[in-house]
C-alpha cells in the first residue's frame, strides 16, 4: 500500500528486481493497493528502497506462493565499489582522502584487509584505494589541518548487505561485524581473471 503519487517509483523499482504487478486498487483517493509476483532473490533489500522512494509512507509485505525455477539473473541494481589494496586498520586521513567518491563502510581502527570492500564507488567501476594511509609526518603544517571531518560510515544490516552483493562478491558474516569483500582477494588475480 502506498500514497498514488509514488505508484510509477514504486512500479519501476518493482520492475527492475523483475517483478510482475498483478493486482492494483484505489484503496482511498490518494492511496493504491499494488500486488506484485516477484522472487525471493529480488525482494532482498526491496523494503529500503520502497521506503526511501515513498518517503516512509509505504506499508510493505510478502508471503510465499510457489517455488520455481532460478529464472534469468536480476540486473546490476548499483554502481562500483572501493576495495582495500592493504592490510591494517583504516586512518582518519586515509579515509578522508577517499570519502568523496561515496558512502564508506568503515571506521577510523576498523580492521581493513586487500579485496576487503569498503565503500561505494560513485561509479560503475570498481576502484582499488588504501584506506590505510598515514599522512606524512613533517614540520610543515598547512592551514585547516587541524581536525578532518569524516562522515559517519553506511552500517548494513544482513538483507542489506545480501542485496548489495554481486556474483563476485561474498559476505563475512562474524559475531561482531558483517564484512564484504571480493571472491578473489588479491588485485592482481582479480586482474588477471578479468583479461581471460
Amino acid at each position: 500500500v502506498s500514497q498514488s503519487r509514488y505508484d510509477g517509483a514504486v512500479k519501476s523499482e518493482v520492475g527492475r528486481r523483475k517483478g510482475m504487478l498483478t493486482f492494483q486498487d484505489e484503496v482511498t483517493a490518494s492511496t493504491t493497493r499494488l500486488i506484485f509476483e516477484i522472487t525471493t532473490r529480488g525482494i532482498l533489500g526491496l523494503r529500503g528502497a520502497l521506503m526511501t522512494l515513498t518517503k516512509g509512507t509505504a506499508i510493505v509485505s510478502s508471503i510465499f506462493l510457489r517455488y520455481e525455477p532460478a529464472g534469468a539473473p536480476l540486473q546490476k541494481l548499483r554502481k562500483g565499489v572501493l576495495i582495500a589494496t592493504a592490510q591494517g586498520k583504516a586512518s582518519t586521513y586515509g579515509i578522508h582522502l577517499i570519502q568523496d567518491k561515496g558512502p564508506i563502510f568503515v571506521s577510523p581502527a576498523d580492521e581493513v584487509y586487500e579485496g576487503m570492500i569498503i565503500g561505494t564507488n560513485g561509479r560503475e567501476e570498481d576502484l582499488e584505494v588504501n584506506v590505510c594511509k598515514e599522512k606524512p609526518l613533517s614540520n610543515v603544517r598547512s592551514a585547516g589541518e587541524e581536525g578532518l571531518l569524516l562522515t559517519p560510515p553506511t552500517i548494513f544490516s544482513l538483507e542489506q548487505c545480501l542485496d548489495f552483493l554481486e556474483d563476485d562478491e561474498l559476505l563475512e558474516i562474524t559475531p561482531t561485524k558483517l564484512r564484504l569483500r571480493k571472491k578473489t582477494l588479491s588485485s592482481q588475480q582479480r586482474s588477471r581473471e578479468r583479461k581471460r
